[in-house]
């Protein structure tokens, strides 16, 4: 009886596991996976009817049959591509030897914030200094001739004859002639009254009188004569240096005192800006200068020729509405007096200010831009906004923050070199 009962519980397991596992299997996944396993064997069937037989097909070089869809690993591809994306050329990116950048000038300097004075810019004149120049004027009146060509430029040593006056042929005759003429019948009378006096002949009082007309008529004399060349009274340079300008022509009468040339040394001069009125309350804070002339690209600094500031006008005319702010400067080659000049007033300085010289600064289509080198080969082009300059250097307004490393001469090699075909592709990763 008890093996009955045993034997009976052991078949209700037996049928209570069947239906567990049975229920199993018939889960939604398993369904769903047959059902994609059916769907593809239908699919392959319609392909198969199409007339496509993709068991040992070569399509285009591929062998199907042979060809792992399930192994092949499309992310890896992905990747790959990516990578070589990231490996073309920048195009912002320069490509420059060190030995063509050194060949030709490249010189790279680390930008800061720093000091830039305040700026001023305007225009004005290199003119003589009034100190420096001096009036040739005539000695006697007269009919003027120019001992030798006398023109701008000309060079003279002090004492050098440039006019000769004659008056030979006019009512009053030849002034040396008749200084001399004054002079001996002076010296008889001042002789004869020598002799009197000593025998009281003359009185003291006369004696005098006759020496004092005796020494006049002597120096006029011999001042006229030491001019004369028997043509008429020479006028000499009373200074070294260069004419400037003439003021007579040949034949001019002149009296005495007439200008006949300006001579200037040429080692003094006065740079002279003139000032928009509106610009008053900038003049009591400007020190220095910077200039260009109109004929070089030099700019010049009034420390560096030993300048100094003269002073600014104090009041403007009907016909002049500028004011005049006048610096002396040491004469130097290459500046010309009466040269206009475009000139930077330098007033008091700011700090934390970003800048650049001028040759580093290139422009294209109205933008501005400079070149940062990121390594000894390799360059890139950056924008920059300019703010003000003082003719050596520019305010940077944005673009740079400091510490990079900036191109500031042989920019514009760097820009032909961006510009050039035969520059490859750089590849280099920053």
């Amino acid at each position: 009886m008890k093996k009955a009962i045993k034997t009976l519980l052991l078949g209700i397991l037996g049928i209570i596991t069947c239906c567990f596992m049975a229920s199993c299997n018939n889960s939604p996944s398993t369904d769903s996976k047959n059902t994609e396993k059916t769907d593809h064997v239908h699919t392959e069937e319609a392909h198969d009817h199409e007339g496509h037989d993709h068991e040992g097909h070569d399509h285009e070089g591929h062998d199907h049959e042979g060809h792992d869809h399930e192994g092949h690993d499309h992310t890896s591809a992905a990747a790959s591509h990516d990578h070589a994306e990231s490996e073309e050329a920048n195009p912002d990116e320069i490509i420059l030897s060190e030995e063509s950048a050194a060949a030709a000038g490249v010189t790279v300097e680390t930008v800061y914030p720093g000091k830039f004075k305040a700026v001023l810019e305007t225009s004005g004149r290199v003119i003589s200094a009034p100190e420096d120049e001096t009036t040739v004027a005539a000695n006697v009146s007269g009919l003027v001739s120019f001992i030798s060509p006398i023109v701008e430029g000309t060079a003279v040593d002090k004492g050098t004859p440039m006019f000769s006056i004659s008056s030979s042929h006019l009512q009053d005759g030849d002034p040396v002639q008749r200084a001399r003429i004054a002079y001996e019948t002076a010296r008889q009378e001042y002789e004869r009254a020598a002799a009197l006096v000593k025998d009281n002949i003359v009185s003291r009082q006369e004696y005098e009188a006759a020496k004092g007309r005796y020494e006049t008529a002597r120096l006029t004399y011999e001042a006229l004569a030491a001019n004369g060349d028997g043509n008429g009274t020479v006028v000499k340079s009373p200074i070294k240096g260069f004419v400037k300008s003439a003021s007579v022509k040949e034949g001019d009468y002149v009296t005495v005192g007439t200008p006949l040339a300006s001579v200037i040394t040429g080692t003094g001069m006065y740079l002279k800006a003139d000032v928009s009125e509106r610009y008053i309350d900038m003049l009591p804070g400007i020190k220095t200068a910077n200039f260009r002339l109109s004929y070089g690209d030099r700019v010049y600094s009034t420390p560096e020729l030993k300048g100094r500031l003269l002073g600014y006008g104090r009041s403007t005319d009907e016909t002049n509405a500028y004011i005049p702010v006048t610096f002396a400067i040491n004469a130097t080659d290459g500046i010309l007096a009466g040269a206009y000049a475009r000139i930077w007033l330098l007033s008091e300085e700011r700090d934390g200010i970003i800048s650049l010289p001028v040759g580093a600064i290139t422009e294209e289509q109205g933008h501005h831009f400079v070149y940062i080198r990121l390594d000894p080969t390799c360059y890139r082009k950056q924008e920059v906004t300019l703010g003000a300059t003082d003719g050596k250097r520019y305010e940077i307004l944005s673009g740079l923050k400091g510490g990079e490393d900036v191109v500031t001469s042989g920019a514009i090699h760097v820009k032909l070199a961006s510009a050039s075909n035969a520059i490859p592709a750089h590849t280099h990763n920053h």
